[in-house]
């Protein structure tokens, strides 16, 4: 009786050792990241987000502390956004052990708008130094994409939980499958597709969905004279009464233009944590805003 007893036994110990094992500490950029990191992890990750709420990717620095709690981290997931340009070589150096992995793997990255650069006749050189966009979770089919590489990732840490993980990375796909299905559907009967925003943010949503976005700002600059006359011509011959500006970003100019159009500034954010409920939202205020084009 003894002897049975004893496979039980250690399955609830292994169990219990399980239950009570440290999560895994997870560094990622912005907080869409939190999300499906979260979405997969569950309570077996904490997850530290580098940019937190109303900063910008293009301007953000470490503080000391968070440089410092990298020493414990398990992985870095990166992603692509600006501030990573700088610190990745710096974090790579000081942390040469810690476990790095780029979401963007797999993914066919798209060029960034650019306006043409008044008073310079040099075009090649301009789209030569023309910057790769860097939005790609503005596509629910690319946060499946990367959604696959934390699932490997958190399984290799943690193999004892890669069960956990892919029920829940199976539950998230689904989701995403969802959310790009309503997204379609909410976007199908549209008959005008552009849309003016300040910082040109949505590219990948738009190539996903048969959009098309017109940046004011473009490669991190504002436009010249010519240019911003040529975006609010087009503007006003195509009936555009819209800005989408994030919070990030000073909205300004945004206003200026808005004016000049007879428009409005409206915010939408793509650096929101609640993935899905942001797009969903996000989803309904384009739709709005092209129909009554």
């Amino acid at each position: 009786m003894k002897y049975c007893l004893l496979p039980a036994l250690i399955f609830l110990i292994l169990a219990a050792e399980t239950a009570s094992a440290k999560p895994l500490s997870v560094f990622v950029s912005i907080l869409p990241q939190k999300y499906m990191v979260e979405r997969i992890g569950g309570d077996r990750v904490a997850v530290t987000v580098m940019v937190g709420p109303g900063n910008s990717p293009a301007t953000y620095e470490p503080t000391p502390k968070q440089m410092a709690a990298l020493d414990h981290a398990d992985v870095y997931f990166r992603i692509g956004v600006a501030f990573e340009t700088v610190w990745m070589d710096r974090i790579t150096a000081n942390y040469p052990n810690l476990r790095i992995v780029d979401l963007r793997d797999g993914i066919t990255l798209r060029k960034m708008e650019s306006h043409d650069h008044d008073g310079h006749a040099d075009h090649q050189e301009a789209l030569e130094e023309r910057g790769l966009d860097p939005h790609i979770w503005t596509s629910p089919l690319l946060v499946k994409i990367m959604a696959g590489h934390i699932l490997k990732v958190l399984s290799e840490l943690d193999p004892t939980s890669a069960t956990l993980y892919q029920a829940n990375y199976d539950a998230f796909a689904r989701d995403l499958d969802t959310l790009d299905q309503n997204i379609r559907n909410t976007l199908a009967p549209l008959k005008n597709r552009e849309f003016l925003v300040f910082h040109p943010s949505w590219g990948y949503y738009a190539d996903t969905y048969g959009l098309h976005q017109i940046p004011i700002e473009a490669e991190g600059k504002e436009p010249g004279a010519k240019s911003l006359a040529r975006i609010i011509d087009q503007a006003r011959a195509q009936h555009i009464h819209v800005i989408f500006v994030q919070q990030q970003f000073s909205r300004k100019l945004a206003e200026n233009v808005a004016k000049a159009i007879d428009g409005q500034v409206v915010a939408v954010d793509p650096l929101a944590e609640d993935y899905l409920a942001n797009m969903r939202r996000v989803t309904q205020v384009f739709a709005a805003s092209l129909e009554s084009q």
